[in-house]
Parts: structure tokens; C-alpha cells; sequence
């Protein structure tokens, strides 16, 4: 019989920390919890393989499960002393979700099961505090009725802020027993003024709601989004997790907490996190209190007057910190832990590996394995090579005049300016037009994640340093300033208040996540500096990466910002962007009305020692590297103008009719100029145009030969070529070339010749285009293009449709498609070596800062992958990675 249910609890445990997959994050550790003897309220998990089933078979679920549930059930009311839906002694029980990649509130949580009419007077009386019972049953109703039963969460907000009112308090700490009674009968009335139904008074229906609720919610629309931005496979699916419940809500000597074993914004060393007297857990994260911090030391920092957890449960405190070190210890890893205190008694609810800024990440790694905890190669693992885009990003200038109008809890580190936007729905929509957003909020739900991942920056008025919002923008790399408890929203008139400034939406504003401070209107920014944990890293990434990393770059500014960060070379170099300088249009537009080969070329004589000199920057900067150059690729359409006046301008400098001009732009019109006159294809038809590239290239050489002494090798790239008839006609050209300018200048040229793979046939025919092209790079913009009959100009307006529909499970144009294109790039590699065996091959479209795509580069062998400078240092760590995998497949 398929095992379904694994209990833990009383120093035991049916899982184990391995069994992640089986059990998700939370099952696995509070397993392993268990078993290394922490204070670890009993429970059960249901594996993900019944998330499985449950989809697989119409949201039903297997025949067993009843069974073993209930077995798991008497094994905790057998820990707890207390029974499940027990009049006078109840159990009552948490039910949570726990994937194996830990999804912060994202998915369903249900608090107090087991409360009804009946129980609730029990419990009562078990505690002797009325007042805690009916809490725990209203808290109990509305997070059922909101989750399990689909009530709409406000509907609950609005009786608790009205019964307040009534009595006269702010705080829900201050309503009596009685108060509480009456906000019941006022919850239960809503669910059945909105449901036609009273709310559930049977523990066990409740328990069966709860459990398909979490299952349900794992197909909600905010956990799809996360697990798209986090490439978080559906078919992983959610455990469920049922556990005792303990109560930090029962006193003075009670509280809950959030803590991390390291502060997870800068990485240090030191005990961070947050707690609140007499209150559930719920009230950390969702900001309805302020937090009180749990060391002296940052409450001081904090300037805060309400005591830490260090001054007011000094020997819980003292517990938790042992537990703290005895976690970071066994996970060998930073750790965020849930905590409870029942009644002076300290008790542990989860832990994980914490979410932590790039920077975090970097020194956290870099730390432990300088400790000896964990070794070079490891630290190399640990970090996310995308988190590393956190700090390749500006920071604001400290020259700069601000005026800072607010100040909030630093809760995600970097800066950010945009306009204010007050709903993630406003802040995806302006984002998508281009414009960058400060998504202001009260405070962020998990609904908002679409808002906030389009965002350049989040900005709330309550909650803490591990409410949603701090810990999401966290995650994502968004600057994050939480708890401005000075500003006052008014959606309404849409409107942001602080002091004598209001501010509207649409007004810029600029936040510093380090700092805290939020400001008016927008603050200049510097660039990072990279060094110490950044460079250490990156040097044990170098020793184990088999890859090179380059850059795609035409720009003397590109080439100098790629090497800073690494860049070992130029893997593409678009020879058409140097054509679109101001200074070079004209001559270009000239070239292409020309109405003779000679006309041509008196255009192109002066296009030539402009193209020269950009050559001889870029070798200068590259010092040697590999630099390799794309001949023009895109139609001659593309270079004229589409107004009246600038074909009237075109005309005048050009020396010919308007006419003449009228009717070339008709000539070169094209209906699809993705499949038509571009590429090598124009070599064919103007071989002039290749040539007097090819001679810029080879006269650059000389140049910098002769001014330094540096020997170049440049890698002269034709692009989109389908035959080996074509490079056969175009390569003859180049090396003619070569010759006339080896004549001239009395040196020796050395240089490579190859061709870009964007074209189904010629991933086919490799083997044949190898017997001319002494490398390949495969451009897979166009690979994909071509291979999906999709362009990607236009794919954002239908892709999303393929991506929810799990038709297609990342966007291809940013995760290579292995099975289609992935195969077409495996088998020219293959093809090409057969007929060349030293062949060089490169990858050079977006796919090559992208981490996935860099591990396809790795199992294929390729030789480099070549990216947009700010990507360098995330390829450099993702090839790090995808070399250490590749080692671990072959042992």
C-alpha cells in the first residue's frame, strides 16, 4: 500500500531531511527537526505524490488517505493529550502547504482547526481565558471562510474595524471576551449572508475543506506567476502539512516570530528578526502590528522604544538563540525560522533556507566556507546567478541632493525612481509601456506579485523587515522600503501624504532600500563596485567553469563595462549598429539609392575609416581577445527614413530625384524582412558592402599591430547562411581582402571565418558549412524564430496564453526550447565536428545570460556563451555551476 502520511513529533519521525521531494520543505524539516530533538509541535504531511493524484484524477483523492489520516491524528492527540473535536479537551490543528521549493505566501494557510460552537467553550475552559478562545475562533473563521470557503476577505475586515469602532479602541488586543463573542455571531452571519449556508461545525469537514484548499491553491494565479518568475515546475505539485497547534496569542507570556540565523539583507553574522507579543503568526507577516525586533542591538539601531524578545524573554530568548546556532550548524546554511512561545514554552514551527539579497547570498557563502563549513565548490552553488542582476545595477549617488519626505524600514537593499503607481494591476500596465513604477502600498499581498515583479521598486506603510513585501522584493531583487508609517494613502483621490507634501500618482519618486529614506522626485545613480565577496566568488567560479564568457558589444562603452565584469572576449559584435550613428546615416542612405556598383562604393569609401576606427577601439579595449565581428545582417529598408522631409533630405544629399527615392523605399519593402533581403544574402547581392567591412576589419588590425604591438585574430561571422555555396562566394571575397591589405600594410593577417547557425537548414547541413566556416555561433533570436515560425517582436501579445496553458513552460526567446531548438544547436555541434574537428562553437543570442540555457551550452560543449555585458558575471557563475552538475552526472 502507497504510503501517503508521514507523522513527526516526541523526538521522531516517519521522513526524513532527503525526502524533500516527497515531503516538500516543510515536511522534510520539520522531520528532521524532530528527530534532532527540537521542540517541534507534532503534526503529519501529506506528500506531494497525493497533490499528484488529486489533479491526475478530478480533484479527488486516494482511497487510503482517509484511513492513514486518521491514524496520524491519534498519533498527535496521543503527544498532545488533547482529542481532535473533543468537546471539552480539543486538539486543534494548523494546515499548511510546503512545496519543495519554498514559495513565501503564495499558496493557502488555514489557523485553529477545529474550533466550532462547542469546542471553542471547551477550550475555554481549558485555559481559563474566554477572551483567547473566541480570538482564536474568529481569527479560525475568517481565514477559513476567506480561504476554504471564498468569502471575500474585506467583508471580515469591515465587521472587526466596526465592532472597534463601536467600543471605541484601535487595537484588536483591546476588545473583551464579550466583544469577540459578538464579532463571531457577526463573522458566521457573513458567511451566511454570503454563502446561503452556515459556516462548518464539523472538525473533520473542516480538516477535508482546509486540506483541498491548499491543494487547490497550488493552481491559484499568484503561485503560477511565482513559479513562472521562478521556473518552479507545476508538476511538483504541494505537500500538506497538519500540525498541533500552539498559541502565541494566550498572554503577555506568549508571542510569535520570524528569524533569520544572519540578517538577510547584508549577510552579517548577527541574530535577526522580529516578534510580537500575545499575537499569531499571521500578524508578523501580514503588518497589521508593528513588530518589536528580537536583540537590543537592533531595536537600538531600529530606534525603536518597544523592548526586544532579548529584554522581555530573556531565557526564551536564550533558547531560541542555541536552537538558532544548532540550525545554521546541521543545514550548514543561513535559516529563517517560524517560532512560537506558548506560556513561557518556546516552540519551533518551521525552517528553511532564508531568502537573502544577492549581496546577502554572496557574503553568506563566501563566510562559511572560509569557516570551513562548507567548501569552495559549494559556496560556488549557493548563489542564484540571476540574483547577481541585484548587484550589477546603479545605487544612488551620494553626491546627489535628496529630499527625503519619509523614512521606512530598509527592507530590500538598491534604488529605485519611477512614478507612483497604488495597484499592481496599474503598476504591470505602465511597466509594459515602459515606464518605470514605485508600487506604493499599505502593504502588499501575495496577490499583488504580478504588480510588484513589473515594478522597479515597492514602498509600504506597515509591516516589518519579514512582512510579504520585504521578503518577496527580497526574492526578486526589488528595492523595498516597508513600514512608512508616516505616509497616508488615499485610493481614492490617489493620492501619497506625508507632512505638508501630497503627492499624486504619476509623481516620480525615488526609494533607497539600504537606507530606508524614501524621496521626491528623482535621484541620480552610480554604479556598483565590484570587489571583495563579488570578486572572491567570481574567482572560484573562474577555477571551475570550462566555458568562456563573452559579450556582445559594438560600443567602446559596452567593451570596457563587459571586461570590468569579466568578459573574457566579444562573441558578437553587430556591425549594423555602427551604421545608425548620426554621423554614418547619411552616407548609409546614400550607399543604399545608389544606382551603380560605383555610386555604391564611393558611399561605403566614406562609411570605411568610420568602421575602422570603432574596429580599432574594440580590439584596443579587448587587448587580444577573441573579437567576433557580424557582417551586415539587417534589410537596407531598415536604414531609410519613413517621413516625407527625410526622403526629401535623403534626396538632396544623394544627388538624385525624389522620385528615385520614393521608388527605392517601395523597391526594398518587404512583407516579412525576417525571412527576406538581410543577412549573407546582401552579401551576395552587394558583395561591395562585405568588403569594404572585411577591409575596416583587416586595416584595424594593422593599425593596432603597428600602435601596440598587439596581435589580433579577429572572427569575421557571415550571417543567416543556408549553404555552403554561400560562404564558399562571401569567404573567397573576405580572404581576397585579406590579401590586398597583407600586400599593403607588409604584415601577416591571422583570422577565422565562419558563419552564425539562426537557420533550421543550416543546423541540417552543418557538416557541409563546416567544410568552409572555421566556427560557428548560433544565434538562437533566430534559431527560435525560425524554428517556431514565431517572431518575437510579436510573441508578448499571445505567448502568455501558451505559458498558463502549460503548452510551453518558460517563454523560448528567454529559455532555450531544448527539445526543438536545443535539438537543432546539439546536432550542427555534432555535424560540424565530424567534418571539423577543432571547430569553435559559441551560442550569441539572449539564451546566453540566461542560467537554464547556459547548463544546455554546458552538456552540449560548447565552447563559450556570449551575453549583454551586465550578464557576464551571471553566465560566469551559471557556467561555474553547469560545469560542477556536469561533473556530478559523470561520476
Amino acid at each position: 500500500m502507497t504510503k501517503w502520511v508521514y507523522g513527526f513529533g516526541n523526538g521522531k519521525a516517519d521522513g526524513r531531511a532527503d525526502m524533500r521531494n516527497l515531503l516538500g520543505g516543510k515536511g522534510a524539516n520539520l522531520a528532521e527537526m524532530s528527530v534532532l530533538g527540537l521542540p517541534v509541535p507534532p503534526g503529519f504531511t501529506i506528500t506531494t505524490e497525493v497533490c499528484s493524484y488529486y489533479y491526475d484524477h478530478g480533484r479527488s483523492y486516494p482511497e487510503e488517505l482517509d484511513g492513514q489520516m486518521h491514524d496520524a491524528l491519534a498519533q498527535i492527540e496521543g503527544i498532545v493529550g488533547a482529542r481532535f473535536g473533543d468537546k471539552a479537551n480539543p486538539l486543534l490543528v494548523s494546515v499548511r502547504s510546503g512545496a519543495r521549493a519554498s514559495m513565501p505566501g503564495m499558496m493557502d494557510t488555514v489557523l485553529n482547526l477545529g474550533l466550532n460552537d462547542e469546542t471553542v467553550g471547551g477550550l475555554a475552559a481549558r485555559t481559563g481565558d474566554e477572551r483567547f478562545a473566541y480570538d482564536s475562533y474568529r481569527r479560525f473563521i475568517q481565514m477559513y471562510g476567506d480561504v476554504v470557503l471564498g468569502v471575500e476577505h474585506y467583508r471580515f475586515e469591515d465587521e472587526l474595524e466596526g465592532i472597534k469602532r463601536e467600543r471605541g479602541v484601535s487595537l484588536d488586543t483591546e476588545l473583551t471576551a464579550a466583544d469577540l463573542k459578538t464579532l463571531v455571531d457577526r463573522y458566521k452571519g457573513v458567511v451566511q449572508t454570503d454563502l446561503g449556508q452556515p459556516f462548518p461545525q464539523d472538525p473533520k469537514d473542516q480538516l477535508s475543506g482546509a486540506i483541498g484548499a491548499v491543494f487547490g491553491s497550488w493552481m491559484n494565479q499568484r503561485a503560477i506567476t511565482y513559479r513562472r518568475l521562478h521556473d518552479i515546475p507545476a508538476s511538483w505539485g504541494t505537500a500538506v502539512t497538519v500540525q498541533a497547534m500552539v498559541f502565541g496569542n494566550m498572554g503577555d507570556d506568549c508571542a510569535t516570530g520570524v528569524a533569520f540565523t544572519r540578517n538577510p539583507s547584508t549577510g552579517e553574522n548577527a541574530f535577526y528578526g522580529e516578534y510580537l507579543i500575545n499575537a499569531q503568526g499571521e500578524d508578523v507577516v501580514a503588518g497589521i502590528r508593528t513588530p518589536q525586533n528580537l536583540t537590543k542591538v537592533s531595536r537600538e539601531q531600529a530606534g525603536s522604544d518597544l523592548p526586544s524578545m532579548e529584554e522581555s524573554m530573556p531565557e526564551t530568548f536564550r533558547q531560541l538563540c542555541d536552537i538558532r546556532d544548532r540550525l545554521e550548524s546541521h543545514y550548514r546554511d543561513m535559516q529563517d525560522i517560524e517560532f512560537t512561545v506558548q506560556q513561557g514554552r518556546l516552540y519551533i514551527l518551521q525552517t528553511r533556507n532564508g531568502k537573502r539579497t544577492a549581496a546577502a547570498a554572496l557574503r553568506i557563502a563566501v563566510e562559511l566556507a572560509e569557516a570551513g563549513v562548507i567548501d569552495q565548490r559549494e559556496a560556488v552553488r549557493r548563489v542564484e546567478p540571476q540574483a547577481l542582476d541585484q548587484l550589477l545595477h546603479p545605487t544612488l549617488d551620494p553626491k546627489a541632493q535628496r529630499e527625503v519626505i519619509a523614512k521606512g524600514l530598509p527592507a530590500s537593499p538598491g534604488a529605485a525612481s519611477g512614478k507612483i503607481v497604488l495597484t499592481a494591476d496599474e503598476a504591470e500596465t505602465l511597466a509594459q509601456m515602459g515606464d518605470k513604477v514605485i508600487l506604493v502600498r499599505e502593504e502588499t499581498s501575495p496577490e499583488d506579485i504580478h504588480g510588484m515583479h513589473a515594478a522597479a521598486g515597492i514602498l509600504t506603510t506597515r509591516g516589518g523587515m519579514t512582512s510579504h513585501a520585504a521578503v518577496v522584493a527580497r526574492g526578486m531583487g526589488r528595492a523595498c522600503v516597508s513600514g512608512a508609517g508616516e505616509l497616508r494613502i488615499d485610493p481614492k483621490a490617489k493620492t501619497v501624504s506625508v507632512g505638508g507634501v501630497t503627492l499624486k500618482a504619476g509623481d516620480v519618486i525615488t526609494i533607497d532600500g539600504a537606507a530606508g529614506e524614501v524621496m521626491k522626485g528623482e535621484v541620480p545613480t552610480v554604479q556598483p563596485e565590484l570587489s571583495g565577496d563579488f570578486a572572491t566568488l567570481m574567482g572560484w567560479a573562474d577555477a571551475v567553469r570550462r566555458m568562456k564568457i563573452r559579450t556582445n558589444a559594438e560600443t567602446p562603452l559596452d567593451a570596457r563595462t563587459a571586461r570590468k565584469f569579466g568578459a573574457e572576449g566579444i562573441g558578437l559584435c553587430r556591425t549594423e549598429h555602427m551604421f545608425f550613428e548620426a554621423d554614418r546615416i547619411t552616407a548609409v542612405r546614400r550607399m543604399i539609392v545608389a544606382e551603380t556598383v560605383d555610386a555604391r562604393k564611393a558611399a561605403l569609401a566614406e562609411i570605411l575609416p568610420m568602421q575602422r576606427k570603432d574596429f580599432v577601439e574594440l580590439f584596443t579595449i579587448m587587448k587580444g581577445l577573441p573579437v567576433t565581428i557580424r557582417l551586415l545582417d539587417p534589410p537596407l529598408h531598415e536604414f531609410l527614413p519613413r517621413t516625407e522631409e527625410d526622403l526629401e533630405e535623403v534626396a538632396r544629399i544623394a544627388g538624385v530625384d525624389l522620385g528615385r527615392v520614393r521608388h527605392r523605399t517601395a523597391q526594398l519593402h518587404e512583407s516579412n524582412p525576417m525571412l527576406g533581403h538581410r543577412g549573407c544574402r546582401l552579401g551576395i547581392s552587394f558583395p561591395e558592402i562585405y568588403e569594404m567591412q572585411a577591409r575596416a576589419i583587416f586595416e584595424a588590425v594593422a593599425e593596432v599591430k603597428a600602435a601596440s604591438g598587439e596581435t589580433v585574430t579577429p572572427e569575421i561571422m557571415i550571417p543567416l547562411a543556408f549553404s555552403k555555396k554561400e560562404l564558399d562566394i562571401l569567404k573567397a571575397a573576405i580572404v581576397a581582402v585579406a590579401a590586398a591589405v597583407e600586400a599593403e600594410k607588409g604584415i601577416k593577417l591571422d583570422f577565422l571565418v565562419g558563419t552564425m547557425i539562426e537557420l533550421p537548414r543550416a543546423a541540417l547541413r552543418a557538416h557541409e558549412l563546416a567544410e568552409t566556416a572555421e566556427f560557428f555561433s548560433f544565434g538562437t533570436n533566430d534559431l527560435t524564430q525560425t524554428t517556431f515560425g514565431i517572431s518575437r517582436d510579436d510573441a508578448g501579445t499571445f505567448l502568455p496564453d501558451y505559458t498558463r496553458a502549460g503548452i510551453l513552460e518558460q517563454d523560448p526567446f528567454v529559455t532555450l526550447d531544448r527539445d526543438g531548438v536545443g535539438e537543432l544547436v546539439s546536432l550542427a555541434a555534432e555535424r560540424g565536428r565530424k567534418t571539423r574537428s577543432g571547430i569553435k562553437l559559441g551560442i550569441c543570442g539572449e539564451h546566453g545570460g540566461d542560467p537554464a540555457s547556459i547548463h544546455f551550452c554546458e552538456s552540449v560543449g560548447l565552447d563559450y556563451v556570449s551575453c549583454s555585458p551586465y550578464r557576464v558575471p551571471i553566465a560566469r557563475l551559471a557556467a561555474a555551476q553547469a560545469a560542477l552538475r556536469a561533473e556530478v552526472k559523470a561520476e
